[in-house]
């Protein structure tokens, strides 16, 4: 007998499918830390460093990364 735990799933939350850019930045935001960022400063400067654009083509700030993440619930 197998019992699944929703309540371990790390997509239990998702809303839907993620699209191809939302994969991009995760991968690019992944690497990010790998490489030692702790700070958002660093995530961003990293990002900025990263071909990964924000939707609207310019340049990543704190503000849009944490209003990103407000609107993706992540």
């Amino acid at each position: 007998m197998s019992y699944d735990y929703p309540y371990l799933s790390p997509h239990q939350s998702r809303r839907q499918e993620p699209t191809q850019w939302q994969m991009e930045l995760a991968s690019a935001i992944e690497s990010i830390f790998a490489k030692g960022a702790q700070t958002l400063d660093e995530l961003i400067d990293g990002l900025n460093a990263s071909r990964v654009r924000p939707l609207d083509g310019g340049a990543w700030t704190a503000d849009k990364y944490t209003k990103l993440m407000r609107d993706l619930d992540a």
